[in-house]
């Protein structure tokens, strides 16, 4: 699996029993403290493994950095949270590569392993499957109230949580319940990622918005015109395969767009094995897990949003 299909990850099958799992992930800070930032930025880019069913074992640090301008304990702070995360996760961090760069960049390139037959794609959602969200919503919008001074130390320290939050959990999860299909939601927002579920072919979904999990706080900010430039580009994007419904104003409908950063696992399940994916969720305790919607039968792939 590579380049022919919108997955998170390569996968590279080694033998009848075990495959690799390969991507690499990194950004620029989404958040003032250094050592967060590591976090987030090894916590992303782990989540392109779960996502498609796998481990991640072995990882490799990407790091771009100012050196002439920034006081190195900054990067040795970047560099400690994500080999803390690492260690939660239970990943090797093996080395990397840096450069000298204007604007400080950090993220992983990520070895992890996968059973071939119990790969996890984001095509194979099948009518009647139930739709789950395991992350609340909200994290592109609130990076932008940080920039702005805007956010509330609050909505700030809950954004952190979300963002640290390791997919592996979930990943269990949707393993444990035999899920048709999966995503994690990023940077093309919840809308973007469920288009690409529905490539496919003749299937569409219907999203409620009042069952969407948002960050606390993030409703205050985008009614008040805080939204980044991507979330409005997702929303341009989309909008022309999705029947929003008519009392769904511009917040509503760029909230289900806005662009996360190691945001939740999109899980598509057959209806009889629903219960049995929010038990397991439950006792990964993940952060805000919610059925969201439903896969319709649909040979156009419209996307259907209701109140």
């Amino acid at each position: 699996m590579g380049t022919e299909s919108a997955d998170d990850a390569a996968v590279y099958r080694l033998g009848p029993d075990q495959a690799v799992v390969f991507t690499v992930d990194y950004f620029t800070p989404i958040v003032d403290d250094p050592y967060q930032f590591g976090r987030i930025a090894a916590a992303n880019a782990f989540s392109d493994t779960w996502a498609m069913g796998g481990e991640p074992a072995l990882a490799l640090n990407i790091v771009g950095f100012p050196s002439r301008t920034l006081p190195l304990t900054l990067l040795q702070e970047i560099l400690r949270g994500g080999a803390a995360t690492a260690a939660q996760a239970g990943v090797l961090v093996a080395g990397g590569h840096s450069i000298d760069d204007p604007e400080p960049k950090y993220g992983m390139a990520v070895v992890g392993f996968v059973h071939p037959d119990r790969v996890f794609t984001n095509i194979g959602a099948r009518p009647g499957d139930r739709l789950y969200l395991t992350k609340p919503l909200g994290i592109g919008i609130i990076a932008t109230g940080i920039k702005q001074e805007r956010a509330s130390q609050e909505m700030v320290e809950r954004a952190i949580e979300v963002m640290t939050t390791l997919n592996q959990g979930g990943s269990r999860a949707m393993r444990a319940a035999g899920a048709h299909a999966a995503t994690d939601v990023t940077g093309y927002g919840l809308l973007g990622h469920l288009r690409e579920m529905l490539a496919g072919g003749g299937i569409g979904a219907r999203v409620s918005l009042s069952r969407v999990p948002v960050i606390e706080g993030t409703w205050d900010l985008v009614r008040a015109d805080v939204c980044p430039g991507g979330t409005r580009r997702n929303l341009a994007a989309v909008e022309r395969q999705v029947d929003f419904a008519p009392q769904l104003d511009e917040a509503e409908r760029l909230l289900l767009c806005d662009a996360q950063t190691s945001g939740g696992l999109l899980i598509a399940v057959a209806p009889e094995r629903a219960a049995a994916l929010e038990e397991a969720l439950r006792a990964e305790g993940t952060l805000a897990a919610a059925c969201i919607g439903e896969i319709t039968d649909n040979p156009a792939a419209r996307i259907e949003v209701v109140r």
